[in-house]
């Protein structure tokens, strides 16, 4: 069964279609979680909110947006609510290279180098915790879920206009905080991927 035809299953009862749903979806629902909640526990119960909000929503979902865009949205709002509940002191968690593709050239680094990429990593991961809700979720959607300013503003139930001013925003406090921190030097958000990413846009 394709994925639309798992959907429609699911929506009218099928139990077994909603499942295979999950497994789809799990890995990308997951880390999305993770990268707005910071730490894998509060990530994994956010997950499976997001997934009970899908199964209990799949019969009035009128599929105006793409499935994978609903349960963005369903996961954001889901992380979002998780850190508002504040039920466990959070972590900082710092993400390996397989889960946080930073857009950062691949030159074959260095044993220096690559201690140096470790450490920015870290720093954009406690970066991006730092930052107010509102621009942590919608630089997340766009350089780690690497969503179009459209999907964005499916996602966010917001205008394109103000999905662009908000991501510039974002990318500007970021910024900030890294330059703070003296962790700026080698890292711009969007510098290597925008180029790609304007096809999208």
């Amino acid at each position: 069964m394709t994925a639309e035809e798992l959907v429609r299953a699911a929506a009218a009862g099928d139990a077994g279609a909603f499942e295979q749903l999950v497994r789809l979806y799990e890995k990308k629902v997951y880390a999305l979680a993770l990268r707005m909640c910071g730490n894998p526990e509060d990530a994994s119960d956010a997950a499976q909110e997001a997934f009970l909000s899908a199964w209990k929503g799949l019969p009035n979902f009128r599929g105006e947006s793409g499935f994978s865009t609903w349960m963005y949205r369903l996961t954001t709002n889901a992380a979002i609510d998780h850190l508002r509940k504040g039920k466990r002191q959070r972590e900082e968690t710092s993400l390996d290279d397989s889960e946080t593709p930073l857009h950062i050239p691949d030159q074959s680094p260095g044993p220096q180098e690559s201690a140096e990429g470790a450490e920015l990593r870290e720093a954009v991961t406690a970066g991006l915790q730092a930052l107010s809700e509102d621009h942590r979720k919608i630089l997340i959607l766009r350089e780690y879920q690497e969503l179009s300013y459209e999907e964005i503003a499916d996602v966010l139930d917001m205008d394109l206009g103000t999905v662009k001013s908000r991501i510039s925003r974002a990318r500007q406090a970021l910024r900030k905080i890294l330059l703070k921190k003296g962790n700026l030097s080698g890292y711009l958000p969007s510098k290597y991927s925008e180029k790609r990413k304007e096809g999208r846009s």
